[in-house]
């Protein structure tokens, strides 16, 4: 994979990138109080997700289309680079027109090849950095398989996001580390 610098101008070159803010967008209120108290803090890019895959129906899915002008606001009142998941091409057609900056593709995405291609073949010809949670599984070439959809289709500016692999043992924390989790579940271990 060729890859370039997901660094936007004004961000500094120094690890980790810290990209902050809720979730779950609920309401313009908690976006823009949680965007001004972050700025306040010399924060750079701010996330907040607008779709929500649940498991089950009847669960928030998220605010939707609407959350994009709230994001816009963000962005235009702090100055904060602004990003959220998407998980289809509508998603992705409806950020690009809202201008937002950064995108990321979920876990439960990041799963499946089909929904992966079909975003990478809506960023076609686009030049935005995206980021790629690993998915839920511990499956490190479904994750790689992913990256290299995305930058197959011509984007360079990508970044993986390790968020922890969830397991059916109870655990005190959902998500274990990558190390642990690829120890458990390698041959070679």
């Amino acid at each position: 994979m060729e890859l370039e610098s997901i660094l936007l101008p004004g961000v500094e070159a120094k690890s980790p990138i810290v990209i902050a803010g809720p979730c779950s967008a609920e309401t313009e209120e908690q976006v823009m109080d949680t965007a001004k108290q972050l700025a306040a803090k010399g924060q750079k890019i701010y996330r907040a997700g607008i779709w929500k895959p649940r498991t089950k129906p009847g669960g928030f899915e998220g605010i939707g289309v609407e959350g994009l002008a709230w994001l816009k606001e963000v962005k235009k009142e702090t100055g904060m680079y602004v990003s959220t998941e998407v998980a289809t091409a509508k998603h992705v057609y409806e950020c690009l027109k809202a201008g937002i900056d950064i995108l990321w593709v979920g876990a439960r995405t990041t799963a499946n090849p089909f929904a992966v291609q079909e975003i990478a073949d809506a960023l076609k010809g686009v030049d935005i950095p995206v980021l790629v949670k690993n998915p839920v599984n511990p499956d490190l070439e479904l994750w790689i398989g992913a990256l290299e959809r995305i930058n197959n289709a011509g984007l360079k500016r990508l970044g993986a996001i390790h968020r922890g692999f969830s397991s059916y043992d109870k655990k005190f924390y959902r998500n274990s580390s990558m190390a642990y989790s690829y120890r458990t579940a390698s041959p070679y271990s």
